[in-house]
């Protein structure tokens, strides 16, 4: 019997998705009774993430059935188009995996953020800014970063194009995972995405409190002083006053939002570039997601936001959260898997066959 539901329990691609969430949204629980500080919800694009998860969702949703519909019975008759596709295709099934793989998401995230506003008050004290510094001098050869990004990229036009593609990470994530989500007849892609990304809010969790710092915007802001104004200015400096909040009443401040080591800002990217190249997505998507992910890099450090180590830890752990991720869901990591989105099951086979990957997601 014990075997059994073992089994069941390894055929779910969730269950390791479900067990994290679990364990992750307990501690920050824990951790919010002991300290006195209520958890709160990180508002972001959208507004919540509880908002914005589900409108991209039935956005997306929306993108998979309304094209086909119009295909299937035309314009007149999208409507009955519509629900034969969604009586054909959306099963109750489908409908939970996702739901299953948005909540996942979304418990890491926001237990996650929450755990790391915790930060200035469970390692009070306790800074690597000077290390990973001395750190950067070493690696650039008696250098800071900065300066040389600023000298070799300038900061005119270069700072808005960095400012505009680092701010831009905050939708696209939960965008792209809410495409592989809904997007695909194969639950098993979803569930590693949305528990690869998870893992990154896990580990990135482990990482802060293991070496906590600012970042050198922050431990040395004159460096960053000749930078123009731009959206990432912006960001920084309301999370500035958000930590000084902190440091006043931590139990009524803004979400604390400071820490440099590791990067996930590189971590995600990264999960994201190697995600898509083991599911075989096509070249355009591929090669869309390194220059994105290479230009990410650039601007971690052009800003200030993170030192070199950082975005070495980062691109480590967005490495690891794919490969724990496949694993998980039994989708391995080392053999690449062919799984490109398919918005509808016209064409294809029948759409029973999803419950044959759902028995045996390997």
């Amino acid at each position: 019997m014990l075997r059994r539901w073992w089994d069941v329990l390894r055929a779910w691609p969730y269950t390791f998705g479900v067990a994290l969430a679990a364990g992750i949204g307990i501690t920050a629980l824990v951790l919010s009774a002991q300290l006195g500080i209520a958890l709160k919800d990180p508002e972001g694009f959208l507004g919540p993430a509880y908002v914005r998860l589900p409108v991209m969702g039935l956005a997306f949703f929306a993108l998979g059935v309304v094209p086909a519909a119009i295909r299937r019975a035309g314009w007149r008759h999208a409507f009955r188009g519509a629900r034969e596709i969604v009586r054909d295709e959306w099963t109750w099934g489908r409908v939970a995996h996702i739901a299953t793989g948005l909540l996942t998401f979304y418990i890491c995230y926001v237990a996650y953020r929450n755990i790391k506003g915790f930060l200035p008050v469970l390692r009070e004290g306790v800074n690597f800014d000077t290390m990973l510094s001395r750190w950067d001098y070493w690696l650039m050869f008696g250098n800071h970063p900065a300066d040389v990004m600023h000298s070799l990229l300038g900061t005119g036009i270069s700072a808005q194009v960095l400012a505009t593609v680092y701010v831009s990470y905050l939708m696209l994530i939960p965008i792209t995972l809410a495409a592989f989500l809904v997007l695909n007849r194969d639950y098993t892609l979803g569930a590693w995405y949305a528990t690869a990304l998870s893992l990154n809010w896990v580990l990135g969790t482990a990482s802060y409190y293991i070496f906590p710092s600012l970042g050198p915007t922050y431990s040395n802001a004159t460096l960053f002083d000749d930078l123009p104004t731009t959206g990432v200015t912006q960001l920084q400096e309301s999370l500035f006053i958000n930590a000084a909040q902190n440091y006043e009443d931590p139990t009524g401040a803004p979400i604390w939002g400071i820490a440099a080591f590791a990067s996930l800002h590189v971590s995600v990217t990264f999960t994201a570039v190697l995600f898509f190249q083991r599911t075989d997505q096509p070249r355009y998507l591929q090669i869309t997601a390194w220059v994105y992910f290479v230009l990410t890099v650039i601007a971690t450090i052009y800003f200030g936001w993170h030192f070199i180590a950082d975005d070495i830890a980062g691109a480590f752990i967005g490495w690891l959260a794919v490969a724990l991720g496949g694993w998980a869901t039994g989708n391995g990591f080392w053999h690449q898997r062919h799984h490109k989105l398919q918005l509808t099951a016209e064409g294809d086979s029948d759409p029973a066959s999803d419950s044959d990957t759902l028995a045996n997601p390997a």
